[in-house]
This record gives C-alpha cells, sequence and structure tokens, in this order.
C-alpha cells in the first residue's frame, strides 16, 4: 500500500496557521529593512563623495563611496610636492538578523612626508655697505678725541685714574665750546668714507671716542651728548660687561645708548695685550668681541680700539681680514690719511686739561 499522506500539525491544527503565517511575515519585513538600512549607509557616487576599493570583503573589487565629510583635501595634501602614500582601507562585515550591524569602512593612515615648515627670513638692522675705495690717495683733517672716564676720580684713584677721568663739569664745558666753535660731530664711518671715496665732511667735523666702557659713559656722558647734539663712539669690552665687572656697563645699557645713535664698537674681550700672540688668540679677542657687540646691536660693528694702544703686524693682519674697516690708536694726531684707516690718530683729553689747553689740541695739524 502507497504510504499515507500526513498533512504538517499545524495543518491538521488550524487555530495554528494564521500564527505561522504572522511569523513568516514578521521575519521577511526585518530581514527588508536590514538591507534598505545597509544600503543607506553607503552614499552613493552622485553625493559628492570619494569612491575607495575595500580589500578583504567577499566583493574585492566592488567600490565604497566615504561621506562627503572627507574631502580630498583631507586625503591628499594640497600640494604635489608632499608624498603621500594611499590610505589602505579594512571591510568588517557582521552578519546578524538583527539590522544592527552594517559593512563599515574604516581607514588607516600610513606615514606621510611632510613639507619643512617655510622659513621666515627676519630682516636685519640696516648696514652701511663696504665703500669701496677709489684709486685716489686722500688725506684729511678730524680731531677724534679720546676719553675714558667722564667722571670726578674717586679718593683713592692712582695716577693712572686720575689722568683718565675727565670731570662731567670739565666735559660739558667742552661740548659747549664745541658747540659755540661750529665743531659738528660725526662718526668713523662718515671719516671712512670721506677717505675711502671723497664724501664731503662738514666744515669742523670732530669724533668723540670713550675707551673701555665704564658706567660713567651711561651715567654722565651720554646724557650730556644728548643734551648738546653730538655723536659718541663707545668701545666696549665685551668680558667685563658679561661678567657683570662692577663700574662698567651693562648690555641693557648698551641697547639704550645703540637705540640713541650711539655707536657701539669693540674693545677686545678681556683688554690685553696683543702683541706677540698667536692668531687663535686674536681672533678670539677681536673677532670674538666684535660677534659679541654684534649680537647685541644688531650688525656687526666695523671699528676697533687697540687695547692700550699696543698692536703689532700680526694684529694689523687680523682687523683687516675679519672684514674691519678701521681701528684707532693712542698715536696723537690729527691727520688721517686713505692709507692708514687701521692707524688712525687720537687726541688724548687729560683730566688735566684746561678749557684752553682743549682748544690748543683740536687745533692741532699733525
Amino acid at each position: 500500500m502507497p504510504p499515507t499522506y500526513r498533512a504538517p500539525a499545524a495543518y491538521r491544527q488550524p487555530h495554528l496557521v494564521p500564527l505561522a503565517l504572522a511569523v513568516t511575515l514578521i521575519t521577511l519585513l526585518v530581514l527588508a529593512v536590514a538591507w534598505v538600512t545597509s544600503r543607506a549607509a553607503i552614499p552613493s557616487p552622485s553625493s559628492g563623495a570619494i569612491p575607495v576599493t575595500v580589500t578583504g570583503s567577499p566583493r574585492a573589487d566592488r567600490q565604497l563611496y566615504l561621506p562627503s565629510l572627507y574631502t580630498q583635501n583631507e586625503i591628499r595634501p594640497p600640494t604635489a610636492l608632499v608624498k603621500v602614500a594611499t590610505p589602505a582601507v579594512t571591510a568588517t562585515t557582521m552578519a546578524s538578523l538583527v539590522p544592527s550591524a552594517t559593512p563599515t569602512a574604516t581607514m588607516t593612515a600610513t606615514a606621510t612626508d611632510t613639507l619643512p615648515p617655510t622659513q621666515t627670513v627676519t630682516p636685519s638692522a640696516t648696514v652701511t655697505p663696504w665703500p669701496t675705495p677709489d684709486s685716489l690717495l686722500r688725506q684729511v683733517r678730524v680731531p677724534i678725541l679720546m676719553y675714558h672716564h667722564i667722571a670726578v676720580p674717586p679718593p683713592d684713584a692712582d695716577a693712572i685714574e686720575r689722568d683718565l677721568s675727565v670731570t662731567p663739569a670739565d666735559f660739558e664745558a667742552q661740548l659747549q665750546w664745541l658747540a659755540q666753535n661750529g665743531y659738528t660731530s660725526i662718526s668713523l664711518y662718515d671719516l671712512v668714507y670721506a677717505l675711502a671715496q671723497g664724501k664731503p665732511l662738514p666744515p669742523r667735523p670732530v669724533i668723540l671716542t670713550f675707551d673701555d666702557g665704564y658706567r660713567d659713559a651711561y651715567e654722565n656722558a651720554f646724557p650730556l651728548l644728548q643734551k648738546y647734539g653730538f655723536k659718541g663712539t663707545f668701545f666696549v669690552i665685551t668680558e667685563f660687561i658679561d661678567q657683570n665687572y662692577p663700574g662698567y656697563l651693562a648690555w641693557s645699557e648698551v641697547d639704550v645708548m645703540n637705540s640713541a645713535g650711539m655707536d657701539i664698537e669693540p674693545h677686545t674681550k678681556t683688554h690685553p695685550d696683543l702683541r706677540g700672540r698667536d692668531h687663535d688668540f686674536l681672533i678670539w679677542q677681536i673677532l670674538g668681541s666684535a660677534q659679541t657687540v654684534e649680537a647685541h646691536i644688531g650688525h656687526f660693528p666695523r671699528f676697533f680700539a687697540y687695547p692700550s694702544g699696543r698692536y703689532d703686524a700680526a694684529v694689523l693682519q687680523v682687523v683687516q681680514e675679519i672684514g674691519l674697516w678701521g681701528a684707532v690708536t693712542t698715536q696723537q694726531g690729527t691727520i688721517h690719511t686713505s692709507d692708514g684707516l687701521y692707524e688712525l690718530k687720537r687726541v688724548r683729553i687729560r683730566n688735566s686739561d684746561t678749557l684752553d689747553s682743549f682748544a690748543l689740541k683740536l687745533g692741532w695739524n699733525f
């Protein structure tokens, strides 16, 4: 006999049929919602998104489209000078009957070559250009006055300190005399231009120099120079300032004088006798002090004062090879020539000078 067909229990129990159909319909509806949701999470090419090929997925050749939030500029640098490796995309798929997980693309950034920051060039202080000499030999008469202390010497001062000290009252009287007699203060830069290129000078030029960088240069000389409209050149011993030696200038005071139009020039680092020294020592003392001054005034100084007026052929060679324009000595005189820029003469002003002897020295013609 053929087997007897027996209908499923659900059909043999008519009251369970509607329940089975309802469960089936709900399951289909949940699956449909899950499919629609997963498709909505992936933008289309028409939305301005970025196509990315997904690797390691069931369809390795298909393209996902990143949301337009990730713009081209965020993925690729704005300049072709930077090489950027193509970002790798990892796809993770989690299957479930519940529409809680959809295929997602996770971007893993790779190392990039970054452009170095653009270097900003800071303008340096304007520097007077080197006065290229012409072929003419010139001679000019300009008194270069040499001062040291502008102060009343202390009671315990030795003979040298007393001789090097001009009181503020005497110094002011000398400035008054210069102003009343038509003298105009110029700089060593002006003098070199006149000798090298024939640039004109005022009818009665005078240069005021102050050696060693004593504090009274700032406290006494500087205010009086400003009061009478004169310019000063200050030769400083840089290590004495660096080490805060008592009685010497501070760099903050040097900065104030430089900003007011005074010239700051080097006088070595420690004021040694430069004669008979090796080349390295001379470079350290002369170039080293010039570079220290440069660090504070913003440009390389061009003049030098020999300590105690002592120098030899090796010293003359170094002051020229490092780019200085000239140097002053302690030799007495007022006449300068274009072939003697590194042995400029000066006029020593002493504590014992009266106004008459001061005027007499201004009239020297040798």
